[in-house]
């Protein structure tokens, strides 16, 4: 018999049964003198009320599913958001899956129960059918038609289903076992692992995913990717494939398989299509099993320009100012993840010449600049940010990139490096460009040589782009629109009166996210005279901002509602990156 538990009777108000248009009113989906019409066209005509909301087209799909899924008292899942689990569609073939318009969701082995999504919960012929095919039985959820379509199409043939059933074929529950307590790996054959392996890498190339992470959880191992900046779960893989799966990384890592009790670091290229990616990899114990995460670094491609990265105007020519002067520091600060490194590469790369002597001091080196001497640090062998940097001066360098000022040492090292004719560069975290100055004094640095060595100095943040081919126009808050006005100010132009906003609707180009890329936020502080007077004063990081604000200078929030008015991203992202 199929299961019913998913009630067909639908939850009450009181005496009365909702309908509907209530649910979609009570969600906020509908206006009330629109329910109040379809529940009146409903008993005049005798149509259902989902035909005439469909036919008017008054709520979308997904909001319609939802009122349903409350109606009738069933789970509602959104397909987006949900990693897909190889076992699940290992259970269900694809035909049939298509024949019902349904998705596996999740597999319960133990207690034989299959979540299935379906377009139509209440349909017992395709749950009835399911169970006997599958002899599990069916919880059913409801989900978007539309959806479940698109994860028939695409999910089936990236979904590992049947390297996993293969792989799990192989391992018998003994040695699953044996292989834990002994820490060895080889039960699996080599080529099954391998495949798995290729194809979580080849999705990341496809996602344009900057980082993938593989963590050991009680029950099974996820696999996120880093899309855009934010993690995405898009895997889920059997435990018991766990061990095997990381050994096969670390082999290719060239880290110590046998060694579980360390953090490890390796990298190794993988080549997908036409493109070649460098891959570095970390390995960390964790309670359940170890985590590795690889970070994608493209080799193709070359590095962007600093236009291309989101500089304009202004901030573009104090920058540009900057670099043309051959001796001072130029900073680039932001949190980890903001974007510092590709900044300093883009700039290296505009100024690297045969006539100048450029050398770089990395941890580590992420992209190989043609014409350039890069040198990784290694503090196990005594090469650290200041020893480097104290080499380098033999090395008749004009130009220097220092990684990271982190302690007093390196500041002073920087600091004397630009008062002795080399232009230097490097990064320091501070969230704004004015409180990089108070830090390095903090660091120690004395006034006096710090007013005569800064240049400039740059903080950003990476924002989400709106996604171009499912980009749609919106009216904003009011409220939203006098906070920008009072943000901007003066920048704040008057053909923006009647100012529309912009966000991505979402399509499976852009995993429904509604972004597509992503593009930085700047504020460029040029170190004028005031500002070195500041400096001597040892003043705070907002009387320097202050300053500089009357100076021109725009901010990383001005930056960033300016690029939300020119439909480039959106307000919730300038929100997410530099709300202060």
């Amino acid at each position: 018999m199929p299961n019913t538990t998913a009630a067909n009777t639908p939850i009450t108000n009181g005496d009365s049964a909702l309908s509907l248009a209530d649910i979609l009113v009570s969600q906020g989906a509908l206006p009330l003198e629109r329910a109040k019409e379809i529940k009146l066209a409903e008993i005049q005509t005798g149509t259902p009320q989902e035909d005439l909301l469909k036919k008017q087209n008054l709520v979308s799909d997904e909001a319609l599913v939802k009122a349903k899924a409350t109606l009738y008292n069933i789970p509602f899942v959104d397909l987006g958001l949900i990693p897909v689990v190889p076992e699940a569609l290992a259970v269900l073939s694809q035909e049939v899956a298509s024949r019902f318009k349904v998705f596996p969701v999740s597999v319960d082995k133990v207690n034989k129960v299959l979540v299935l999504a379906m377009a139509d919960p209440l349909n017992l012929t395709a749950i009835e059918f399911v169970e006997q095919k599958t002899g599990m039985r069916v919880k059913p959820e409801a989900a978007v038609l539309s959806k479940i379509d698109e994860f028939i199409e695409t999910r089936y043939q990236t979904s590992l289903s049947e390297e996993v059933g293969e792989a799990l074929k192989e391992v018998e529950p003994e040695k699953v076992q044996r292989t834990l307590q002994a820490t060895k790996t080889g039960y699996i054959r080599e080529e099954k692992i391998s495949e798995i392996v290729s194809q979580i890498l080849e999705f990341a190339v496809r996602a344009r995913a900057s980082d993938i992470h593989i963590e050991s959880e009680e029950k099974a191992t996820r696999v996120r990717y880093r899309i855009d900046g934010i993690l995405q779960e898009k895997l889920t893989i059997p435990k018991e494939l766990h061990d095997s799966l990381v050994s096969r990384i670390k082999i290719l890592s060239g880290m110590k398989i046998d060694e579980r009790r360390i953090p490890q670091d390796g990298r190794f290229n993988f080549k997908a299509a036409d493109e070649e990616v460098d891959l570095r990899v970390s390995s960390l114990p964790t309670t359940w099993g170890e985590k590795v995460v690889m970070r994608l670094l493209k080799k193709s491609g070359g590095v962007p320009e600093l236009t291309e990265l989101g500089l304009r105007g202004r901030a573009l020519k104090n920058l540009h100012d900057a670099i043309l002067v051959p001796h001072g520091i130029i900073l680039i600060c932001g949190p980890t993840g903001s974007g510092k490194t590709t900044t300093l590469y883009s700039i290296i790369s505009k100024i690297s010449t045969p006539k100048v002597n450029i050398v770089t001091l990395e941890d580590p080196i992420e992209y190989k600049i043609p014409g350039v001497n890069q040198v990784q640090v290694n503090p196990a062998a005594g090469l650290t940010f200041a020893s480097g940097l104290r080499s380098f001066l033999r090395q008749d360098p004009n130009i220097i990139l220092v990684g990271e000022i982190r302690d007093r040492e390196t500041a002073d090292l920087a600091i004397q490096a630009s008062l002795t004719g080399h232009l230097v560069f490097s990064t320091l975290h501070t969230n704004d460009a004015s409180g990089a100055l108070p830090r390095l004094l903090d660091m120690g640095a004395e006034p006096y040589l710090l007013a005569s060595s800064i240049t400039a100095i740059v903080a950003q943040r990476i924002v989400r782009k709106v996604h171009e081919k499912c980009k749609v126009a919106y009216d904003p808050d009011p409220k939203v629109v006098a906070e920008m006005k009072n943000v901007l100010g003066a920048l704040w132009a008057p053909s923006t009166q009647a100012v529309k906003f912009y966000k991505g609707q979402g399509d499976p180009e852009c995993n429904n996210t509604g972004y597509f890329g992503r593009v930085g936020i700047f504020e460029v502080l040029p170190a004028t005279e005031k500002i070195g007077r500041l400096i001597l004063e040892r003043a705070a990081s907002s009387d320097i901002e202050k300053v500089a604000h009357e100076e021109g200078m725009v901010t990383l929030k001005q930056d960033g509602y300016l690029k939300v008015i020119e439909g480039i991203t959106t307000v919730e992202e300038v929100l997410r990156v530099a709300q202060v």
